[in-house]
């Protein structure tokens, strides 16, 4: 009887929600056998209140991945191909230059693998994300902020040329790509199998997303237009300027030196001082129908307005992307279907801009609320 009635009561609510239901990506197993194999299959969910009427807007949430963004399925990808290649040996150690996300990803991989992990990052990227990797048990070094992304570059490169540690190259590493093209481009086309999608919507920070997803959408749905996206003060691939690149330990694509077009900009994890070999082959291959540029302060407005009004919780590189997605619904047809990425969660910007506005304290809205009632009154 018991059995009979959980059964029914089961139907019921797979009957209820079925109408709710948007994403069809394959089920997430009940048991695992280690960390690595959560990651992807990262759920589609719709945007209601922020979008404009007449404009289906999605967002795919890579902060359901294990260590909360989309550099996880890169970090998996570059171990899983060292390894296969034999330059990564049991007990190895890895060194890498990274905003943070690629390093506590490839601190996480190799946590769970039994390899060593030394990140090299520039110390303009939040404070939090270093106590992340180190709390995964790698080694952070820190390199001044004036030198940019290729500041830190140059450091992992020394290292790894010194110490004969395996250098993850996740700007140039084809396994990053191909990663996205076996994973993530796969399972929007799964998802949105049988429906509409007119634009996907990304931004970049290797271009490992860009490149490896959109090149498998565009071979299934040639009709779908890629939008790339890149902040309006590091405005790289807009400006006409080649990259120069260089050799680096027998392997050619890592940057010369920083890109002229760059300056300081705030969305942490989008747009290096360089523009990466992984993105310059995307442009190559014709895969974005439009760049567009967006400014950081409302990348960081959208972020908030996503966690307040859609309790969506991302980081400013996902505010970021929402917010070129929103300009693409201002000129899309009515009944536009548009995807955009969300690389990470909030919780890595606790420090940065995006929160500078959140305090700790009670604020005098919320100090009148605890006086409405008698008890545990504040201390003023």
């Amino acid at each position: 009887m018991i059995g009979s009635r959980a059964c029914s009561i089961l139907a019921a609510r797979g009957t209820a929600s079925s109408s709710r239901l948007i994403s069809s990506s394959s089920r997430r197993h009940a048991v695992y056998n280690n960390i690595c194999e959560t990651i992807g299959n990262t759920p589609i969910v719709k945007v209601n209140r922020l979008a404009p009427a007449g404009i289906d807007l999605y967002v795919k949430l890579e902060y359901f991945n294990p260590l909360s963004s989309v550099k996880d399925r890169l970090a998996l990808a570059i171990i899983e191909d060292a390894e296969a290649s034999g330059e990564l040996k049991p007990g190895g150690t890895v060194v890498e230059a990274t905003s943070g996300n690629t390093g506590i990803a490839l601190a996480m991989v190799c946590a769970q693998r039994g390899y060593k992990f030394v990140s090299c990052m520039a110390a303009s990227f939040s404070v939090e994300r270093r106590k992340v990797m180190r709390m995964l048990g790698a080694k952070v070094v820190v390199t001044p902020a004036p030198l940019g992304g290729t500041g830190m570059v140059l450091k992992a490169e020394e290292l790894a040329a010194k110490h004969g540690w395996l250098l993850a190259r996740q700007f140039e590493n084809d396994a990053n790509p191909a990663f996205h093209a076996k994973t993530t481009g796969p399972e929007i086309l799964k998802d949105f199998e049988g429906k509409k999608l007119d634009y996907w919507v990304t931004g970049y920070g290797t271009g490992g997303t860009f490149q490896g997803a959109g090149k498998v959408i565009k071979a299934a749905r040639p009709d779908v237009k890629i939008i790339l996206s890149e902040p309006a003060n590091a405005a790289l691939l807009t400006s006409g300027i080649k990259q120069e690149r260089k050799e680096v330990l027998g392997k050619f694509g890592a940057p010369a030196k920083g890109h002229p077009a760059w300056t300081p900009h705030p969305i942490q994890g989008w747009t290096p001082n360089f523009i990466p070999k992984i993105t310059e082959d995307g442009m190559d291959m014709n895969l974005a129908d439009e760049v567009l540029l967006i400014d950081g302060a409302t990348a960081m407005k959208t972020a908030t307005d996503l966690a307040r009004m859609e309790g969506i919780f991302c980081g400013t590189s996902g505010g970021a992307t929402v917010a070129t997605a929103l300009e693409v619904c201002k000129k899309a047809p009515q009944g536009s279907t548009i995807l955009a990425m969300v690389p990470d969660t909030a919780e890595r910007y606790l420090s940065t801009p995006l929160f500078a506005e959140i305090d700790a304290e009670m604020n005098k809205e919320e100090i009148e609320i605890a006086k409405s009632t008698p008890s545990a009154q504040p201390d003023m």
